[in-house]
């Protein structure tokens, strides 16, 4: 049997955010820049599938590859950190400066991976600047101006709107975290977060990393879209909004769900739990398990 239990998965996320926190800064930056990238390279495959097939549930149902890919490497992915880092303060085995520090820098890796693989697939599908013609261009130059100036001219609705559709994205992003926790096999991690990634993009919801490159990406392309749109009018409500959205609804919903007025205390490491199926003495071993997102 491979399948964890409820209360042990809450422990390994409590674990997990500590390891996280616990990193030094070169290796959340290296790691938030690694899994920008490869979210980046899902989504480009996902808008590819849905060119190719002219059907937009294709690219839902291949976007969680990328996604896939990130947990099982033991990558930083700041929207799955924003769930487990609260629970780890929440405990008190470590600091909102240790999880600030942590978002910080995490995120910082995933801007500059996310302008690097952009700057890459211009360069790509424009044949280095001189061939207009892919519709992937029009696509993204599209998705940029919609995730922008589509809520600029909605007004304070807009910012209302692009931050429930962050809650609604990251509830089911982190689930997809939470669920590869469930499993200790790696085909049980892959099918247990493959649905929640695939809800998700399938809705057309707003995930802050994903948004780090198509937003960046239609510009370099063409899209009238200044600095100040991207951040003002969808990176920061759609942060904001993905904090909101996995530290209420699966962070502590999760930890109320099983632990409200329940007298039995969490382990304080997992090694102790089910002999040490899942222990996660260290950020490595956390890595392992593929908790990293």
């Amino acid at each position: 049997m491979d399948f964890v239990k409820p209360a042990e998965v809450l422990q390994s996320m409590i674990e997990a955010g500590e390891s996280k926190a616990r990193m030094n800064r070169v290796q959340m930056l290296i790691r938030g820049f690694l899994a920008g990238a490869i979210l980046a390279f899902a989504t480009t495959l996902a808008y590819t599938a849905v060119s190719q097939t002219s059907v937009g549930l294709a690219g839902a149902l291949i976007f969680p590859a990328g996604f896939v890919i990130i947990i099982l490497l033991g990558l930083e992915l700041v929207t799955g950190n924003f769930a487990m880092l609260p629970l780890a303060v929440l405990k008190r085995r470590i600091t909102w400066m240790d999880m600030l520090r942590n978002y910080f820098w995490v995120i910082t890796g995933h801007l500059l991976g996310c302008a690097f693989y952009a700057l890459l697939y211009g360069l790509t599908i424009t044949k280095m600047g001189t061939d207009m013609s892919n519709p992937l261009i029009q696509t993204l130059i599209q998705t940029s101006e919609t995730k922008t100036l589509g809520y600029q001219h909605l007004g304070g609705a807009g910012i209302v709107l692009v931050t429930i559709k962050a809650i609604l994205c990251n509830w089911m992003v982190t689930l997809g975290a939470v669920m590869a926790m469930t499993s200790t096999s790696t085909l049980g991690k892959i099918v247990a977060m493959w649905l929640p990634i695939t809800i998700f993009f399938a809705q057309g919801f707003e995930h802050a990393v994903v948004n780090m490159f198509v937003i960046p990406a239609g510009m370099m392309l063409g899209a009238q879209v200044s600095v100040a749109d991207w951040w003002l009018w969808n990176q920061i409500p759609v942060l904001v909004g993905n904090l909101i959205g996995v530290a209420v609804f699966t962070g502590l919903g999760l930890y109320a769900a099983h632990h409200w007025g329940n007298p039995v205390k969490l382990s304080t490491k997992l090694a102790t739990i089910q002999g040490g199926r899942s222990g996660l003495a260290s950020s490595d071993a956390a890595s392992k398990l593929g908790t990293r997102s």
